[in-house]
């Protein structure tokens, strides 16, 4: 195993995967064998209050293994891409003054490609052209999902109908530039790294999954997620981006009466997990680069991939 201190020049280790594959633990036990610090590359485990949904890693855990990029905002703050990149950069060169290796953990594949491949270079925020959308939306919900479809379907199929700040942003970079966001993406499949990665996928069979996804919410609401959306709704709400989280977002639509019974809740929240898993594997299965592993195939096998990964470092 290449050293905690090497070179900057070694390719950055990343182990992503979608909801439920088991990346998390497999992560964890490499980094405590090995050493490592983990980055969450988890984009609503930034928000603070926000554990049961996002199945943070338990306070155990965390003394186990230092954790990075976890609890930043509260519920109601705005957080963003660009803003997670420059945290990300923050905490690895950090690490690295102080001679010790991370381990970029996490299935956000936006934060992935982002910190990985580079930001896109968009127009600046228009506050009323965003004003204006989103009163468009609370007149018509669902309106500018619909719109987004209709001109951009490209992005549309990456973003979650529920993401009110992505498509915002991709309405607003449309008006701003003449030109659809998923044409101005093409940096995304460039072949080339802006910072150079291995990347390991964790993945299950498809039954596999849907069993843990049943298992995983029946977990989630019995430990009490309900109430912990409630008290997050009483204390500061949530901002747009974290109310659409799978589970709270639910959670949310539950306490104002818009299901049912808690089957209905718990049928929604299965379903809206599956569709993630979708879009998390769509996304990561266009990288070629990825070294696809399942969670029970160990540590070792694990190493194996990041070792070669630092052996052609070496080699360069």
């Amino acid at each position: 195993m290449t050293s905690p201190a090497s070179s900057t020049t070694a390719p950055l280790w990343v182990v992503t995967g979608p909801t439920a594959s088991g990346k998390s633990a497999l992560a964890l036990a490499f980094a405590e064998r090995h050493g490592l610090e983990i980055v969450s590359m988890d984009s609503m485990a930034v928000y603070r209050r926000m554990d049961i949904g996002t199945a943070k890693p338990t306070a155990a855990e965390r003394a186990r293994v230092p954790h990075h990029l976890i609890d930043l905002v509260e519920p109601s703050a705005t957080f963003d891409t660009a803003r997670w990149c420059a945290a990300a950069a923050a905490v690895l060169d950090d690490a690295a003054a102080r001679g010790r290796r991370v381990l970029f953990v996490g299935g956000t594949p936006l934060y992935l490609m982002a910190f990985f491949k580079g930001m896109m270079q968009g127009p600046a925020a228009d506050a009323d052209l965003r004003a204006a959308l989103a009163a468009r939306e609370a007149a018509e919900p669902g309106c500018l999902y619909a719109e987004l479809q209709r001109v951009d379907p490209a992005a549309a199929a990456r973003i979650d109908r529920r993401d009110q700040r992505r498509i915002v942003r991709a309405l607003e970079v449309l008006q701003r530039t003449g030109r659809p966001i998923s044409e101005q993406q093409h940096h995304f499949d460039r072949p080339d790294w802006l910072r150079p990665c291995r990347i390991v996928g964790v993945q299950r069979d498809r039954d596999e999954l849907h069993e843990l996804v049943r298992e995983r919410t029946e977990r989630m609401l019995d430990q009490g997620l309900l109430a912990e959306t409630e008290a997050i709704e009483r204390d500061g709400g949530f901002s747009p981006t974290a109310g659409a989280a799978i589970g709270y977002a639910e959670c949310r639509l539950f306490l104002r009466g818009r299901f049912k019974d808690r089957t209905e809740l718990r049928n929604r929240i299965r379903r809206n997990t599956h569709q993630l898993i979708r879009r998390q594997s769509t996304w990561l299965r266009r990288l070629p680069q990825i070294t696809w592993l399942r969670p029970d195939a160990g540590i070792e096998a694990l190493a194996t991939v990041l070792q070669a990964a630092a052996s052609d470092a070496d080699r360069r």
